[in-house]
């Protein structure tokens, strides 16, 4: 009851109202509130502070930056979604601000589109050489069957597309990323795609931003050729997978490219499909039979692997030398 009150009174406020119905469209900084509103970096700050301290907003440090986002647990997710509800209701105001924000999220886009385009032309050249994308993100989704997740992780999440490819599969997701650049435009894909339960954050894939046994679906798209330990990076997803969670990870088989590991950072020219399916067993996780999609007739072209595995139950661990876990596995 004490803190229904706490929330209650940090609420009891217009600004800090607004500040709630802007933050249900999606995680904000304090200058990006600020040209909402129209009101000092003082004044925002304070009001964000009183919401965080009463456990409904988080902030969120990236870099020299910081986000907030609404609590989306427990009470604080319930009294969001009123405010939300009631503030639809016919409000001038409200509905200046929220205009400001579209306008806002437009600039922020902008700038992310500006910065994509430079990139874009090499991810176009190297999405050439292999199997059609929409195919591969398909046959991604296909691992996961109807199964559906309260929680999906994306590492090395870039544009944001497989939080977007597995939206309908898991109920919540947050996708990382180093680059700051790239979390940029993956907040700009997931505005535009309507995911405002979706969101990103800086981190490394080795040393993941999360608690343990937190995540129930984690993917790994077009990743780990990029890491320097791959193995250790499955291992730290291993740590955060709860018990009976699922990994999908799909990536290049091995090929004979250099300008790919000299022009474009690939520390690793592909990857054998026992190799990867070595490390998972290492970090406790059962792999399943593995995909390979081929470009078929044309040559030159690179072959794409898709690896899933399920972290093994406590239960099970003890008993796993006399039960069939590993019939199906690829060798």
């Amino acid at each position: 009851m004490d803190d229904l009150l706490k929330k209650l009174r940090a609420l009891a406020e217009p600004t800090r109202l607004k500040v709630v119905t802007l933050l249900s469209h999606g995680e904000l900084t304090v200058s990006e509130i600020m040209q909402v509103l129209g009101q000092s970096q003082p004044r925002v700050s304070r009001h964000l502070k009183m919401l965080t301290d009463a456990g409904l907003a988080e902030r969120l440090p990236e870099g020299a930056w910081v986000f907030y986002r609404l609590e989306r647990s427990g009470v604080s997710a319930k009294l969001a979604e009123l405010i939300n509800s009631v503030s639809q209701a016919e409000d001038p105001d409200l509905s200046r601000a929220l205009e400001r924000l579209e306008a806002v999220k437009s600039e922020r886009a902008a700038a992310a589109a500006g910065y994509f385009e430079h990139v874009a032309k090499d991810w176009e050249r190297i999405r050439a050489l292999h199997f059609p994308e929409a195919q591969v993100e398909a046959a991604m989704r296909a691992t996961v069957e109807d199964r559906r997740f309260k929680f999906h992780l994306d590492v090395g999440t870039g544009t944001g597309r497989m939080l977007e490819v597995f939206a309908a599969a898991a109920e919540d997701g947050m996708g990382v990323d180093f680059s700051h650049n790239m979390l940029n435009i993956a907040r700009s894909n997931i505005a535009k795609a309507g995911l405002t339960d979706r969101f990103v954050r800086q981190g490394d894939a080795t040393a993941l931003p999360l608690d343990n046994q937190s995540a129930d679906l984690i993917t790994i798209h077009q990743v780990m050729h990029y890491l320097d330990e791959p193995s250790r990076a499955l291992a730290e997803c291993a740590r955060v997978l709860k018990p009976g969670g699922m990994i999908v990870i799909a990536d290049f088989a091995p090929h004979k490219l250099e300008f790919l590991r000299e022009e474009h950072h690939h520390r690793r020219l592909g990857f054998h499909a026992e190799e990867v399916a070595g490390w998972l067993k290492n970090a406790g996780l059962e792999p399943k039979p593995i995909t390979a999609l081929a470009p078929g007739t044309e040559d030159g072209r690179l072959t794409v692997l898709i690896w899933t595995a399920v972290k093994i139950k406590a239960d099970d661990g003890a008993n796993s030398k006399n039960k069939t876990l590993n019939k199906d596995v690829s060798p």
